[in-house]
């Protein structure tokens, strides 16, 4: 008797995963994917496999809105060691360099992060899903091949020494609030590099990815522990509109709803209590569901731009 595979189930909404370290993003997203035993499933931005920590996972009609995760600044606990320098920048490649940095003070260090504040510029490691010609400069990187990248403005909101361990190579823990696109792999390059002594993660801990923090994570291990309750598994998805909580929100009456969910542009003078021409807004119908974000036009016009397939209703 051929055995039939389990018919997959609608989900919706958003997972705020504890991603383990180990598992590389995509193993973490199939992982959850088959507990919640999801029809569609994605995530919005990889971990390293040696990172852990806050890892928006889109199911069903929320993943419309992952380009918003994407887009999203990001917190990081990490751990640098200095007078180590790495191909790839954390302890996943060959050693390059080793040096005594003993040398090293406190002051000298609290001097050099203090040079990579607010708005700098970033070369990108060559182990990155970056694309050069199509192909992902980590794949380029593993069989010996190194292009020749372009520094990228970002923006560290934060960057904060809590902690240094000095010695022959000392350590230093730091607190990182940045832009989307910052890759702390490089910060720990870039501070090695200002001090002459080379610099790599040893530890990355991803505390916040957009609206998400730690407080709102779950693991493997729970998730699969629920694998055969899927209305407990439910309970954990953080709300379809979730992603988006930063825009304004606006409530359509249930005709100007009907034909927004059609795609049509509907006219609602109240949006201008919320929000401006040429801004994003969340839209809800009367009875709370969300039924997608649209674009605020002259006139009152609201412009769908992402329209979810069924009210979902808020949590």
């Amino acid at each position: 008797m051929v055995n039939k595979k389990k018919p997959r189930r609608p989900v919706h909404g958003v997972l705020i995963l504890d991603k383990p370290l180990g598992l590389s993003s995509n193993q973490a997203l199939q992982a959850a994917k088959r507990c919640f035993n999801a029809a569609k499933a994605g995530h919005t931005g990889a971990l390293d496999p040696l990172a852990s920590g806050v890892l928006p996972l889109c199911f069903g009609e929320a993943t419309k809105f992952s380009q918003y995760l994407l887009d999203s600044d990001k917190r990081y606990l990490a751990t640098f060691r200095l007078g180590l320098e790495t191909a790839s920048g954390d302890l996943d490649a060959e050693t390059v360099r080793e040096c005594d940095a003993s040398a090293i003070t406190e002051a000298q260090i609290h001097a050099a992060v203090a040079k990579f504040q607010g708005d700098i510029e970033q070369v990108p490691p060559m182990f990155s899903a970056l694309k050069h010609q199509g192909q992902p400069l980590y794949k380029l990187a593993r069989s010996g091949v190194e292009i020749e990248r372009k520094p990228r403005p970002v923006t560290l909101y934060l960057y904060k020494v809590l902690a240094i361990r000095l010695g022959e190579k000392p350590e230093v823990d730091v607190d990182i609030h940045c832009s989307k696109g910052t890759y702390v792999r490089s910060l720990a390059i870039d501070l090695g590099y200002e001090l002459g002594v080379g610099g790599t993660v040893t530890a990355l801990r991803r505390t916040q990815a957009g609206p998400y923090d730690l407080s709102q994570m779950v693991t493997l291990e729970q998730l699969q522990a629920l694998s055969e309750q899927p209305e407990a598994l439910d309970q954990l998805l953080a709300s379809v509109d979730s992603p988006l909580v930063a825009l304004p929100e606006i409530t359509l009456p249930e005709s100007s709803g009907y034909y927004f969910c059609l795609g049509q542009a509907v006219i609602e003078q109240k949006v201008y209590r919320f929000a401006e021409e040429g801004d994003m807004v969340r839209v809800f119908s009367e009875a709370g569901d969300f039924l997608g974000v649209g674009l605020v036009q002259a006139g009152g016009q609201i412009a769908p731009k992402r329209v979810v397939a069924t009210g979902m209703a808020k949590n």
